[in-house]
């Protein structure tokens, strides 16, 4: 009798127990609030895990037709699915850049473990840039745009805090092979100063990073023309250096890398297209260890990290049958892997340019090179350094424009390389 009465009472106070469990869960005593983590550029920035891209959401050919902010939530589910935490914008005079960051607060909304930051781009450029009938471009006087610009970028970035973590003053704005609208490296100070003044006086977060987006020559590393007084100013003004490289461009304009070696001569087709694009990424390595080498020679000691480079998957131009030969699909792929590989392992982080292809760069040539940087098409379909993940799931459930993202060539690779062709130096270069 009395086991039994201790039976009782045992069951009776563990039922009690439970119910008291039950009750905090509840009232929500039970489980501790989850601590929301605030990242900052340092923390993002050289961080594998957080890969980083360029990112234009355009689907038409003028960027006056803006993407929807649903079309804007497909991609950004999209590049999540793919590792991708930090997008590069560049500019803030349409709405496509306001809208991404409206886009990614709602996704965060509807999902709290959904993250995604932003390196704001603000476009600088100088007097009588891109508009002929006013005058040539004044590259020592800037454009009426630029405070407005700024202006804008900084309403932004206090605005949307949470999500962007770096302004970038110009994007490849002081090398002169921009023509049409470089300036003086003394605009691109005053601007970056005024930023960080901003941060000093607690209008813009103090952990916001402040740089500029340029040539890997604009930053010291290739003509020493660009080794001026201002430009040592700059590298001491920026949180951070971002740099460009580009083999693939150059690929026609400074082609010694890209030319077949002797010692290949008896090489395979491909084994001769693999040995080139290693050869690519030694340049690139090359581009940044000069703009390191330059900065070390100053006395600068601060991150150095690539704000730009990609290869496209088509050209009629330089770069396509009739040139250099370097434009097809399973180069972008060897690129893409290569340079990832490379920047994870040394902690760079790399915007990859770019995430989808977008026709309005060169929107009178349909297969010009700039309109097929991306590493996903027009058609919704991946090209073939991310076939892989589709193989593997990465996007199922997931659309661009309605559509499900499948692979270029139907993922048949016998089909895409016939478009390979092995590098090709001996042509007419005008």
């Amino acid at each position: 009798m009395n086991k039994s009465l201790n039976l009782a009472v045992y069951v009776f106070v563990m039922l009690l127990v439970f119910s008291c469990k039950e009750a905090k869960k509840e009232d929500g005593n039970a489980e501790p609030v989850k601590e929301v983590q605030i990242l900052s550029a340092k923390d993002i920035l050289g961080n594998p895990d957080y890969l980083a891209i360029s990112y234009g959401g355009y689907r038409e050919k003028q960027r006056e037709v803006q993407p929807t902010l649903s079309e804007l939530k497909e991609d950004m589910k999209i590049l999540s699915a793919m590792g991708v935490k930090v997008l590069r914008t560049y500019n803030v005079h349409f709405a496509h850049a306001e809208n991404v960051l409206k886009a990614i607060t709602e996704l965060k909304k509807e999902d709290e473990t959904f993250e995604m930051y932003v390196m704001l781009g603000i476009w600088i450029d100088c007097e009588n840039a891109f508009n002929w009938e006013n005058g040539e471009p004044n590259h020592n006087a800037e454009s009426e745009r630029n405070p407005v610009e700024v202006k804008t970028a900084v309403e932004l970035a206090k605005q949307y805090s949470d999500i962007v973590k770096v302004l970038a003053v110009g994007n490849e704005a002081m090398v002169k092979w921009a023509t049409s609208y470089y300036v003086e490296p003394w605009i691109i100070l005053k601007w970056v100063n005024h930023l960080q003044d901003l941060k000093a006086s607690g209008e813009l977060p103090a952990d916001l990073w402040i740089t500029s987006s340029d040539d890997f020559s604009s930053w010291g590393g290739g003509d020493p023309m660009y080794h001026t007084e201002d430009l040592k100013k700059i590298a001491n003004a920026v949180d951070y250096i971002s740099m460009h490289t580009y083999p693939y461009h150059q690929s026609h304009y400074n082609s010694d890398f890209w030319k077949v070696p002797e010692n290949e001569a008896d090489f395979s087709d491909k084994e001769k297209i693999d040995a080139a694009m290693l050869r690519a990424l030694d340049f690139a390595k090359r581009q940044y260890d000069s703009v390191s080498n330059y900065m070390t020679s100053i006395g600068v000691n601060k991150p150095i990290h690539i704000g730009e480079t990609g290869w496209a998957s088509t050209s009629n131009g330089h770069y396509g049958k009739d040139g250099s030969r370097a434009t097809d699909e399973y180069k972008l792929g060897l690129y893409y892997n290569h340079l990832r590989a490379w920047t994870n392992k040394e902690k760079i982080s790399c915007f990859y340019f770019e995430a989808f292809d977008e026709q309005w760069k060169d929107a009178q040539n349909p297969l010009g090179s700039e309109n097929h940087f991306g590493l996903i098409n027009l058609k919704g379909e991946a090209k073939y350094p991310l076939w892989d993940r589709v193989d593997g799931g990465t996007f199922e459930g997931l659309t661009r424009n309605g559509k499900p993202i499948t692979k270029t060539y139907n993922g048949n690779l016998d089909d895409l390389m016939k478009d390979v062709r092995v590098p090709n130096t001996e042509y007419p270069k005008d």
